[in-house]
């Protein structure tokens, strides 16, 4: 009989060559759910928004010119879209899939630019969300490899 443990049992001389070693799990994956958890968020929030400005002509300051290029119509449309994609990024953040991190990314980053449109008018809610858009950004870009190994 051999002495030498099969490959893969205990006592066994280590990670046969070929295979990659096992990464260790650190708690900055923890960004990532967050990450996740806050595109869900503001996906919801963008949701909201675009539905409000669906259904409701007067609840959103605007002036005569309109807001930015479109109109509240085509304004409420974006946010809608853009929200949906957002919630879908999110959930797509847990699994570590790497369109899921280019989208959060993009995703984040046009609503910060879309919120800077609310500022004048909300400015409290329009820095919170790019606060957190900010947040997001730097999670999935700093932190966002760390998560690939750790699906579920």
């Amino acid at each position: 009989m051999s002495q030498q443990a099969h490959p893969g049992t205990a006592g066994g001389p280590g990670p046969i060559s070929g295979q990659p070693e096992a990464r260790t799990r650190t708690l900055w994956v923890g960004w990532i759910w967050f990450g996740g958890a806050m595109m869900i968020l503001l996906g919801i929030f963008g949701v909201i928004q675009g539905l409000v400005a669906l259904f409701n002509d007067k609840y959103y300051v605007v002036g005569p010119e309109g807001l930015l290029v479109f109109d509240l119509t085509g304004w409420g449309w974006v946010h809608l879209i853009l929200g949906a994609l957002a919630i879908v990024a999110g959930f797509a953040l847990f699994s570590g899939a790497t369109w899921a991190r280019v989208t959060a990314v993009v995703l984040a980053t046009i609503n910060a630019v879309a919120q800077l449109a609310f500022l004048s008018a909300y400015p409290v809610w329009g820095t919170i969300c790019i606060a957190l858009d900010v947040l997001v950004i730097w999670a999935v870009i700093v932190h966002g490899k760390e998560v690939q190994s750790d699906r579920w």
